[in-house]
């Protein structure tokens, strides 16, 4: 055996010797000390039992609250008539917008030209 070998092989002896040494210890079932008596949590328990479940959720939540708007049909109809016309604010890139006309101030005929030698193969002119 190598020294190297040896020396992890004590090193792992000593980390499990290490580890064992620091458990925790057994205290016994802790006394319950309660001020509330038997016929007060009794009756506790039947006014929860009778009770909503205030932790239910999907379906067993039972039926959903009807929420009253202040605005009426009208008004969110506008309002989503203005927001379907105006930009994507959650848009990125490309589709952010259209992208603006812009002016040039190179001639088309010169353009075109250039576009129809390049369709039929012949050299452009450099």
């Amino acid at each position: 055996m190598t020294a190297s070998k040896i020396l992890s092989a004590v090193a792992v002896a000593l980390m499990a010797v290490a580890g064992a040494a620091h458990a925790e210890t057994y205290e016994g079932v802790h006394q319950l000390s309660s001020t509330a008596s038997r016929a007060d949590v009794a009756s506790q328990a039947v006014v929860a039992a009778h009770s909503a479940n205030p932790y239910a959720t999907g379906a067993n939540a039972g039926p959903a609250q009807v929420f009253v708007s202040s605005t009426s049909r009208a008004a969110v109809r506008a309002e989503a008539a203005v927001a379907a016309r105006s930009e994507n604010p959650y848009a990125e890139g490309a589709s952010s917008r259209v992208a603006p006309v812009l002016a040039s101030g190179v001639d088309r005929a010169p353009v075109r030209a250039a576009a129809r030698a390049a369709a039929r193969g012949d050299a452009l002119p450099l």
